[in-house]
């Protein structure tokens, strides 16, 4: 894939303005990237801290052939690609917490929001957010107790200009993987291997009524295996959170 960068000072969200140029006719491949966002967020309405070379905040515009239905999993797709960079550029071990967020003890470093625009089930593009907590910040109440930074981490020192390419490198590789399979079948086992929910109790919070299981990993379509009383559920993200029983993961 050929990437073509445009960076700003500050915009109110990078994914907006990604939007914005996947509406006017950019090309696959177009990375959004800012200093500062002052109106960043996350997955369901939630704000996204997102100070001035605090961190890593980029959108990147796709228009890949596929089924809608098929797009969610490529917030997990972009994890693994994250996760693969951090390690690389950083030297610490990130792991993964379904379906979105990469965390670093326990404490999410880094978020991902994908965003989808599609016609009769026919994707015109999907514009993938992503922000990584680089340097230590001030924190909403929401999230101080479960944010931290890679710096706060003890990430050995790197440019962030090498993150970032370091992110479009390991996602030129996932992504290349999934289309060829349209799902996580050549990523399953590295992805299930970062998961921090493996073999542990989550809380799934589902709209019709929340309940406790094991999470048992994802399988190809990137729903995560639940396993209750009564058998495996397969949860698919949409408007479903999943917590840890003793905390945020």
């Amino acid at each position: 894939m050929r990437y073509r960068i445009y960076c700003y000072k500050e915009l109110p969200s990078t994914n907006t303005e990604a939007r914005r140029l996947a509406e006017e006719g950019v090309g696959q491949g177009t990375v959004i990237v800012a200093r500062k966002q002052t109106a960043g967020r996350g997955r369901r309405g939630r704000t996204w801290a997102s100070g001035e070379n605090a961190g890593i905040w980029f959108s990147l515009v796709l228009k890949p052939d596929i089924p809608a239905e098929r797009a969610s999993t490529l917030t997990l797709v972009a994890a693994l690609a994250v996760a693969r960079a951090i390690s690389r550029v950083t030297g610490l071990e990130p792991l993964i917490k379904w379906p979105n967020d990469i965390v670093l003890d326990g404490r999410k470093v880094c978020g991902i929001l994908t965003e989808l625009s599609a016609e009769a089930n026919s994707v015109k593009h999907i514009v993938v957010g992503i922000g990584i907590n680089v340097r230590s910040q001030e924190f909403s109440e929401e999230f101080a107790g479960h944010a931290t930074s890679l710096t706060a981490e003890g990430a050995k020192s790197f440019l962030q200009g090498a993150l970032l390419m370091a992110v479009l490198e390991e996602f030129e590789d996932c992504y290349g993987r999934y289309l060829k399979t349209l799902d996580l079948e050549l990523l399953l086992t590295e992805y299930n291997d970062c998961l921090v929910n493996r073999d542990r109790p989550v809380k799934v919070l589902d709209p019709a009524g929340a309940y406790l299981g094991i999470a048992r990993g994802v399988n190809r379509r990137g729903e995560l295996l639940v396993e209750r009383e009564d058998g495996v559920v397969p949860v698919s993200s949409g408007e479903v959170s999943v917590r840890g029983i003793y905390g945020y993961v």
